[in-house]
């Protein structure tokens, strides 16, 4: 009997310099801290390897920080301690986070040489200025240069990353830096929004700034960008990612189809069955921990049957499979009908299509309001599951009742209204 497939992510918190909008566990001029970090990685990878050996690993995952500033001999000695250690299948996806001023042809040959066969490079614009306004260490150039470096070492399977809604920013910015990364023919492109978050420089420089895209803006430039990729030929899988045909990314789609990952390093996150849990964002409680043997949990919890089917549709209806109605049945335990009103109300706005398979997914504009649109699916869910679901209840915890932001519901009957007036 096959053994379930299992995804690695290992955080590596070192870069180079930190970004005014990144928000992740990461630490700049740390470098003399990297070799007891190492072994601490190490012993914990081993220390974990009875429980991987339950699985055949299919994908892995080094991000950060910057892991190509972490060095290609490091990556590839946790790589060799995972295959020495796990059941790591010959087809597993191995991607390398990398920017641009830390990409060497040496190191990269070598990580490909060794079998790491995908890697993500964090590009972001192409007008110099705006990388400079946001923190980045390279230029264009550097870019291209860094892309050029990776097919020359033998990578055929390369992801770009690139940001909108920047300050100062406008569409035609927009425009052109998709236009320069679609002409470097990458087999997949990341497009994310910037989201200020709070504690990093750039919340303090920026919020509320009028030189921020307002969200009309926001809107036009990932409509463009969707529509623009698709011609293409980079097919949207997931709201904020395109792909050449079978370029999706595999560890990626693990969060969204909730199958089961393990995180290693400071904030790693874990979700192996029915828990879930996080290690500290701490680097010396991390190597301190696993050294002597002490708890380095942060947040640990248990997933009910009820909150898995709430992640299950939160989670589809973000990817372009979406849900059908025997799969969501067998997922969540639930009345599809309801959902199916929501779809069909949706459909009659232009914000979601069925398939002839009979998969529901959000259009272009649908997954420009997702968050609202999925509100409204989850109400649905939760009222139809009080008569239809009563396995779920435990006798020590009364079910909570998923509220609507303030509109939700009234915007849902008015469009189930016209509906039915029709």
């Amino acid at each position: 009997m096959a053994k379930p497939r299992l995804g690695i992510y290992i955080h590596i918190p070192f870069c180079a310099s930190k970004c005014g909008y990144c928000d992740f566990y990461s630490l700049a001029g740390c470098e003399k801290q990297m070799p007891v970090f190492h072994k601490a990685l190490i012993d914990h990878l081993v220390e974990s390897a009875p429980s991987i050996r339950n699985y055949e690993v299919d994908s892995i995952y080094f991000g950060g920080g910057t892991p190509s500033y972490y060095g290609a001999e490091r990556l590839l000695e946790l790589f060799d301690v995972l295959k020495l250690n796990g059941n790591v299948r010959v087809d597993t996806e191995v991607t390398v986070e990398c920017n641009p001023d830390s990409m060497d042809l040496k190191e990269l040959r070598e990580l490909r040489e060794e079998g790491v066969n995908r890697l993500s490079i964090g590009v972001q614009a192409m007008q110099d200025d705006l990388l400079k306004m946001i923190g980045r260490r390279h230029n264009w150039a550097q870019a291209k240069e860094a892309y050029i470096a990776a097919r020359r070492a033998g990578f055929d399977n390369i992801s770009l990353d690139l940001m909108y809604g920047l300050p100062s920013q406008n569409k035609r910015d927009w425009a052109e830096s998709l236009a320069r990364v679609v002409e470097l023919h990458p087999e997949h492109i990341s497009c994310y929004a910037l989201k200020l978050e709070e504690g990093t420089p750039m919340y303090d420089a920026y919020r509320n700034s009028p030189i921020l895209p307002d969200d009309d803006e926001q809107a036009d430039m990932y409509s463009y960008a969707a529509q623009m990729l698709e011609r293409y030929g980079y097919r949207q899988y997931e709201i904020s990612n395109f792909c050449a045909p079978g370029f999706e990314s595999r560890h990626n789609l693990k969060y969204w189809e909730l199958s089961d990952y393990m995180g290693f390093g400071p904030g790693a996150h874990s979700c192996v069955g029915n828990l879930r849990y996080s290690f500290v964002r701490d680097l010396k409680q991390y190597v301190y921990g696993v050294s002597r043997k002490v708890s380095i949990i942060d947040e640990y919890e248990e997933i009910s049957p009820l909150e898995r089917s709430v992640e299950y549709l939160m989670l589809a209806m973000r990817t372009n499979r979406g849900v059908e109605e025997k799969e969501y049945r067998l997922r969540t335990q639930s009345d599809w009908k309801p959902i199916l009103r929501c779809l069909e109300a949706f459909r009659e706005k232009g914000w979601a299509v069925c398939e002839e398979d009979g998969r529901w997914h959000f259009t272009v504009t649908g997954f420009l309001l997702s968050n609202r649109l999925i509100a409204i699916l989850l109400d649905a869910q939760a009222g139809a599951r009080l008569d239809t679901t009563p396995w779920m209840y435990r006798p020590d915890r009364e079910e909570r009742r998923l509220n609507l932001p303030k509109g939700e519901s009234e915007l849902f009957t008015e469009l189930y209204e016209q509906k039915v007036r029709k």
